[in-house]
């Protein structure tokens, strides 16, 4: 699992840690999320039917950029707790957006009082060696966000920048 550090624009709040993790597969790739700390005190979106829905990032879910190397074009999914889902190709950093060919994403949730672990399975035809950004928005209750990544760009929050792009997946 790999740690995310919290974006220092964030306050302190009841989440102590992100970690998560991303294996590619012959059909695209597993990932999982980890949030320790006190869940009730945030926004879990409760579960719903498994769809492709869009703006999942204004409360809690969990994100993945994936980028051929090489290339400017890459693939952003979106994974929430409720097991809704969304996939948007660009051809450049915000550039170009559609969305994307998707064979199937399956996610599982759960979580207590003390953690929450989201897992998905994606298949989906995801080019590699590639460049990968692990990302997560967790909401508070009055709406309030924090965010949090492997690394971030200089500024506010932005997940779109190669700079999150910290890990290099190979198949």
């Amino acid at each position: 699992m790999h740690p995310l550090m919290l974006h220092v624009a964030c306050g302190l709040g009841p989440i102590r840690a992100v970690t998560a993790s991303i294996t590619a597969t012959p059909h695209g790739c597993e990932a999982e999320f980890r949030v320790d700390g006190h869940i009730p005190a945030i926004i879990v979106p409760p579960h719903a039917a498994p769809q492709r829905m869009d703006d999942l990032w204004k409360t809690t879910c969990f994100e993945i950029f994936w980028q051929p190397l090489g290339g400017t074009a890459y693939r952003e999914f979106n994974l929430s707790p409720s097991g809704r889902w969304a996939a948007y190709d660009f051809d450049s950093f915000r550039e170009g957006m559609r969305d994307a060919p998707v064979e199937a994403i399956a996610i599982a949730c759960a979580h207590d009082d003390h953690g929450l672990v989201l897992k998905a399975s994606i298949a989906a035809d995801l080019p590699a060696p590639a460049q990968v950004a692990l990302n997560a928005i967790v909401e508070h209750p009055g709406g309030s966000r924090q965010f949090w990544a492997l690394a971030f760009p200089p500024g506010p929050p932005e997940f779109h920048s190669e700079a999150n792009r910290q890990l290099i997946v190979e198949r």
